[in-house]
């Protein structure tokens, strides 16, 4: 699975699913359903170009045998990325060492923090960061920092060794319809723009969803990645998970075209 290398599809914004929220609906009984992995696999087999998991310690809802049988399932699939993410100071290296997936994001969740809710701050992060990373790039794995849209942190998490930022969209989410959306789309583009600016690759994700997120790839310069776990579940409970996953590639590919 090793695979350090950009995607494939570096000009187009791809497509990872985060089926965190499958897993915890399967985990609300004994019955293993609904399944992960055949969640996983009609997500890809509807054109999402990767999957995403953030396993937490207390296993509320991705589990670490839902990660290692993840990875066996990309295996079927050498041309999507399968990303891991976590915080580094908790179980996520453990899982790195293991399976080796394309991507590790680095989230400063605590262990009973209920969602992803900050990025990492510089200066104060660097050096526990820093062997972390060494670590990750040594075993092919590419690194991105879940971070804030500060243009000012994007030349320090790149100094620090990550190869990209997942900037960190609540803000612009909680903010669609109302009077801040133009001001925060500009945070993002500024913040997107001085990450490509120090040589970072540039992710977004959190509460994007099919109303906001044409309007994100149309405006933020360069967007690699997008990681879309809660509203695309959501949707998929009532469309399905192929039509769902279509639609939010319809919402890329119209962002794309109007930019």
């Amino acid at each position: 699975m090793n695979n350090p290398s950009p995607p494939r599809r570096a000009q187009r914004t791809a497509l990872s699913v985060n089926v965190n929220k499958v897993a915890l609906l399967r985990n609300t009984r004994h019955l293993g359903i609904p399944d992960v992995r055949h969640a996983a696999r009609l997500c890809l087999g509807a054109g999402a170009q990767g999957i995403t998991v953030h396993p937490r310690p207390d296993e509320r809802h991705i589990r670490s045998q839902d990660v290692s049988e993840l990875a066996a399932l990309m295996q079927a699939w050498p041309d999507r990325e399968y990303n891991i993410e976590g915080n580094p100071a908790q179980n996520l290296m453990g899982f790195i060492r293991e399976l080796r997936p394309h991507q590790a994001t680095f989230v400063p969740d605590s262990e009973d923090q209920f969602t992803s809710d900050h990025g990492w701050r510089f200066p104060q992060d660097a050096e526990r960061l820093a062997p972390w990373i060494a670590e990750c790039r040594a075993l092919g794995v590419r690194v991105s920092l879940f971070m804030d849209p500060d243009p000012a942190q994007m030349a320090a998490a790149r100094a620090v060794g990550a190869d990209r930022v997942e900037l960190y969209t609540e803000p612009y989410a909680a903010a669609w319809g109302s009077p801040r959306q133009p001001s925060e789309l500009l945070r993002y583009r500024d913040a997107a723009q001085a990450a490509r600016d120090a040589g970072l690759g540039v992710n977004a994700g959190h509460d994007l969803n099919r109303d906001n997120l044409a309007a994100f790839v149309r405006a933020v310069p360069g967007l690699l990645e997008v990681s879309i776990g809660h509203a695309l579940i959501a949707d998929a409970l009532e469309l399905g998970y192929g039509a769902t996953v279509q639609a939010y590639l319809d919402c890329i590919a119209a962002g794309a075209a109007g930019a």
